[in-house]
């Protein structure tokens, strides 16, 4: 049970702050419902019976928030090439509620958006995986929304550059793709 005022992340909406428990009457059935303040001044009705099986949980404490700056930092990128089961991993992913995993996601996804762009429905997802993420590292570092913006750019931005200079083949071996050539150290064979 969580209690007003208690920081908690709702998963595919993000993190937000208990405004209130209240007992409403919908549809003809009383239930009573966490009140979840998000950013932007939405407010979302959680059952309170429903929280635990819909994955409600407390937001990362501050001693978690380096490792999920470490997952923003990976330089390794691997993604499905097939777009619909990619979209399919991304999706559970986020579904999770595991901030490490919307981590993953919103790393993956810029990296693909910065190599070779992104479908709409990619762009989306990775718009709704960066609130999400960003959503509760500014309620767990207690940092503006723009701070936290910049530095999750500025981790993506530092291992993509690393992720690049990894995957860039040394240019003599580019050559001896197209250009087959065998070294005797004597100029016979020219």
């Amino acid at each position: 049970m969580f209690n007003v005022g208690d920081h908690i992340v709702y998963p595919m909406h993000g993190a937000g702050i208990i405004d209130a428990i209240e007992e409403k009457d919908i549809l003809g059935e009383k239930q009573t419902y966490y009140i979840l303040k998000m950013p932007g001044e939405v407010k979302v009705m959680v059952p309170t019976k429903k929280a635990e099986e819909v994955g409600v949980r407390n937001i990362i404490d501050k001693s978690k928030v380096e490792k999920v700056f470490e997952v923003l930092q990976e330089e390794k990128a691997d993604m499905n090439l097939n777009w619909n089961k990619r979209y399919r991993d991304n999706m559970d992913k986020i579904k999770s509620g595991d901030i490490y995993e919307v981590a993953d996601v919103v790393r993956t996804l810029s990296f693909k958006q910065k190599e070779k762009g992104l479908s709409t429905g990619e762009k989306k997802m990775l718009s709704n995986a960066k609130q999400i993420l960003i959503s509760e590292l500014v309620l767990a570092e207690n940092m503006p929304q723009e701070e936290i913006e910049g530095i999750v750019e500025n981790k993506i931005n530092s291992s993509f550059k690393a992720f690049e200079l990894d995957n860039i083949e040394p240019v003599q071996n580019i050559v001896n793709k197209f250009i087959p050539y065998e070294e005797t150290g004597t100029s016979d064979n020219l």
